[in-house]
């Protein structure tokens, strides 16, 4: 399967490990000399309309890509997410 470098932003990335959707391809990391695409690069969820900007970004190593299909990415990572409410009491508590 051939695919160009524009053809990945309009992929979803969906983790298989808890099957939560991560969002869109925003960037790849390319080690330029050989043209190996390293890493994909997804961007957290935007924070209150987009205006406090965003969260966390993914990066997600070539090797935990387990399939690029027409329309998503497939990966196997397991990621620690973050209760938002939790974080919220340690920063009262401080």
């Amino acid at each position: 399967m051939q695919c160009r470098i524009r053809d990945f932003r309009c992929k979803e990335v969906i983790n298989v490990c808890d099957g939560c959707r991560l969002g869109y391809v925003s960037d790849l990391d390319v080690r330029v000399p050989e043209g190996q695409v390293v890493a994909i690069i997804v961007y957290g969820p935007g924070r209150f309309f987009g205006l406090f900007g965003r969260g966390e970004e993914f990066y997600i190593p070539w090797e935990c890509i387990q399939r690029i299909g027409d329309d998503i990415i497939l990966i196997d990572k397991p990621f620690q997410r973050r209760d938002p409410r939790l974080e919220r009491k340690r920063r009262k508590r401080c």
